[in-house]
């Protein structure tokens, strides 16, 4: 049997870089009763991004944080966008570096994963504001 579930994660403002949101997903993906199929996670906003990454060693969030503000410093002068703050604009274009949504398979009813893969929202602002997240799972149902 084909099934179908969507929940939306809403997460609290967080500061600048990298916060795991695997847990969260994995338990909707879990609780969904897909055995096989996709996880699509979908971020409903422009100033954060999500992304896949290296899950064990920290160093590896800040190195790619610390590329990033020098990729796309703050106040830059380039930019005409600064009606919220000097890290207004900077953020719409790493989120557009980077990506606002992402599909996973979904094998034995478990996110798949590899062995060091974990998900994150990046906060691209120094204060981002609450983050709404949906997480679509489809696929195949453990009954079928």
């Amino acid at each position: 049997m084909s099934t179908l579930v969507q929940e939306h994660l809403r997460l609290p403002p967080c500061r600048r870089g990298l916060t795991p949101v695997t847990d969260r997903v994995a338990e909707i993906v879990s609780e969904s009763g897909v055995s096989a199929g996709l996880a699509h996670i979908f971020v409903h906003h422009t100033s954060c991004s999500l992304v896949i990454q290296e899950n064990a060693d920290p160093s590896v969030r800040r190195d790619l944080e610390a590329f990033f503000s020098r990729l796309v410093p703050d106040g830059d002068r380039l930019f005409t966008h600064t009606a919220e703050g000097p890290d207004d604009m900077p953020a719409h274009v790493k989120a557009a570096l980077t990506a606002v949504s992402l599909t996973i398979p979904v094998q034995d009813g478990r996110l798949d994963l590899g062995t060091w893969q974990g998900l994150y929202l990046w906060e691209h602002r120094d204060r981002g504001g609450p983050r709404r997240l949906t997480v679509t799972v489809q696929g195949l149902s453990s009954g079928s």
